[in-house]
Parts: C-alpha cells; sequence; structure tokens
C-alpha cells in the first residue's frame, strides 16, 4: 500500500525560522516528498533553499515547472510562482493571487490533496492572517492528515488560529515535536481513500485549474457558488461566496481568492488609499484655485479673485476633515478585531 509521503507546509511571518527548524530536525533518509510555500515579497530573491541546504543534506531546492515528484526531496515554491502538485510532477504557474499572495498557501494544499488525497500530510506554520486554512480543510476532505503548530509556540500566531478555528485538525503540536512527528507518520500506510462528492471534485478542480493559469472566466467559478455584494479589490470584479464545509471564501471571476478574513484586510486598506486619492484631489484643486486667484488679482479682477480664494479657502476645510477622517482610520482583520474585544474585556473587568 502506499505511505502518507506527501508533506506540504505553508507560513507566512515567522516561518523562516520554523522551517529550518523541522528541515533540521529531519532525518537524511526521509522517505518522503517534502513541498513548501512560504509568503514573500515578489521582488526577493528566494533564499530559503540556499539557507536549508546548509543544515540538511535532503537537497533542497526551489521547483520548476515538470520537475518529477520522488522522495527525499525538498521542493521550495518559487518567488512570485504558485507551486502545484499534478500526478507525478509539479507545476510552477504565474496564475492569480489568492490572499493577496503569490505563492500562496492554498493552491499547493489543494492541488495536493485532489492528487494524492490520503497520502498527504498538511502543516501550517507560523504567519499572519489565515492563508492555508482553505487549503488544509481540502487536505482533510481527502482523507489527509491536518497538523497545526500550537499557536502558543508561533511567533505570528494567526495562521494556526485560524486553521485550529475553521479545520478538525489532526495535530496541535510545537515546533519542536513536528519533525519527529512527520517522520513517524511518513512510515505509516495510507487509509483507505475517502470518497469525494461529483460536486465538491469539480469545485477543487475547477480552482486548481484557475491556478494552472487557466481562463478563470471560462472556467465560470460562479457555478460553484453565489454572488456577492463585494468586489474584488485588485481587479473590481464580482466576488462569488464559495463555501468548504462552515468555512466561506470568495473568488472573482478573473481568478483572485480571498478568506474573509484577508477581504476584510485588503478592503480596509483599500479605503486608506482612496482616502489619501481623494486628499490629493483635494489638495490639487486647492493650489488649482489659488493659482487662478492670484492671477485675476494681477488682472485688476479683485472680485473674481476674492472668489477664487474664498472656494480655496472651503476646499482646504473640507481637506481637514478628509484628513482626520484618514488618521482615524484602521485596517481590520479578525486578529485585531480579537485584540480589541480581549482589552475591552479587560478593562470592563478592572471597572470597580
Amino acid at each position: 500500500m502506499e505511505k502518507r509521503n506527501i508533506i506540504v507546509m505553508g507560513a507566512s511571518a515567522g516561518g523562516f525560522e520554523s522551517f529550518k527548524k523541522i528541515v533540521a530536525d529531519l532525518p537524511p533518509d526521509l522517505d518522503a516528498s517534502v513541498f513548501i510555500v512560504w509568503h514573500m515579497a515578489p521582488s526577493i530573491r528566494g533564499v530559503l533553499p540556499q539557507v536549508l541546504s546548509k543544515i540538511t543534506p535532503i537537497p533542497a531546492a526551489h521547483a520548476y515547472n515538470g520537475e518529477p515528484i520522488v522522495t527525499n526531496r525538498i521542493y521550495i515554491a518559487p518567488p512570485d510562482h504558485h507551486m502545484l502538485l499534478e500526478d507525478g510532477h509539479i507545476r510552477i504557474t504565474h496564475g492569480p493571487k489568492e490572499n493577496r499572495f503569490r505563492p500562496a498557501v492554498d493552491p499547493l494544499f489543494r492541488s495536493a490533496a485532489f492528487n494524492y488525497g490520503n497520502r498527504v500530510i498538511g502543516v501550517i506554520l507560523s504567519g499572519a492572517l489565515d492563508d492555508g486554512t482553505a487549503g488544509l480543510w481540502a487536505v482533510k476532505k481527502y482523507g489527509g492528515l491536518a497538523m497545526v503548530q500550537d499557536p502558543l509556540d508561533a511567533e505570528v500566531p494567526s495562521m494556526p488560529e485560524n486553521a485550529i478555528r475553521e479545520v478538525d485538525v489532526d495535530y496541535i503540536i510545537p515546533l519542536a515535536e513536528i519533525a519527529p512527528l512527520l517522520v513517524r507518520l511518513a512510515g505509516e500506510e495510507a487509509p483507505v481513500k475517502t470518497p469525494v462528492s461529483v460536486e465538491e471534485n469539480e469545485k477543487i478542480n475547477a480552482e486548481i485549474r484557475i491556478a494552472s493559469e487557466e481562463d478563470a472566466f471560462a472556467i465560470n467559478i460562479l457555478q460553484f457558488g453565489q454572488l456577492s455584494p463585494y468586489t474584488c479589490p485588485e481587479c473590481q470584479g464580482v466576488l462569488t461566496y464559495l463555501k468548504d464545509g462552515k468555512l466561506g471564501r470568495f473568488r472573482c471571476h478573473t481568478g483572485h481568492a480571498y478568506s474573509a478574513d484577508t477581504l476584510l484586510a485588503a478592503i480596509t486598506e483599500k479605503i486608506e488609499d482612496s482616502l489619501y486619492s481623494v486628499i490629493r484631489g483635494m489638495d490639487e484643486s486647492i493650489l488649482l484655485l489659488n493659482h487662478l486667484g492670484d492671477h485675476f488679482a494681477e488682472a485688476n479682477q479683485p472680485k473674481l479673485a476674492a472668489s477664487y480664494f474664498q472656494k480655496a479657502k472651503e476646499a482646504h476645510h473640507r481637506s481637514e476633515l478628509v484628513r482626520k477622517a484618514t488618521v482615524l482610520h484602521e485596517l481590520l482583520s479578525q486578529e485585531s478585531l480579537e485584540q480589541q474585544a480581549s482589552v475591552s474585556d479587560n478593562q470592563m473587568i478592572k471597572l470597580p
């Protein structure tokens, strides 16, 4: 029988040290394939392969398109590209961002679950927001195992916390215990494959195809969910609301995907950008009004000049209100709201 020897791992902030610790603790003869997605800026040269190669004899490198999948190998998603697993080989793509990242964790986990089912072990490590939660749900749906770093042990706990909240996780353990557990699980035989409904299978496959650079509009993601009242922060396309069990998320017709938490963060960030755009436009109007006022004053038309100066003054007053609104505006996420609620509860407890 086949073994649980497909290990997919995802992390964001704080994940660099987590990957180093796990890989350093893996045996040199590991009988498994390891796949890593770490959030990074697209302009940053990926240094993770070089760092990992110094602490393990297991070959570690950025994956390339069409590369065969073999055991005792660490594959790392290259900067600004998704890494997907297909039957026997790797697909590297420049598909739409998911949760505002490329590479993103969800496409890797989702493709691993679809193609390798009960052989997959999904691991969520330190990181902000909740990329990887939907992918880990897919791993469980197809009979794989879900492992999450203990949030109390994570440098940034949001990714582990969200995965635990939304997915029936099998293991919640500190970082130091992850590698030994992976080695033990990778040596076990995979159980009988878990049946998945035709509808769910088609939806997962559609999303993998979108990440694979296929035409998202032609795939028609709407057929798998319901139109929402929200628009995509990246392209302004209408977002479709999708459900994975109790987990709700969004995808637009051009392919961008968001969890609810990431969408909230993106929308509130967009509001700040829009407010500064309004301030810029108002400042330009003030400058132009004063310039024209000076022109008419020099042309000995004091009444007309005074009208321009007055409008410039009024516009300046309005711009001050917008500036105050911009300063008061805050970027929101589930983590920030939970922190505010915790502070509020503590303040209530201290009241006499």
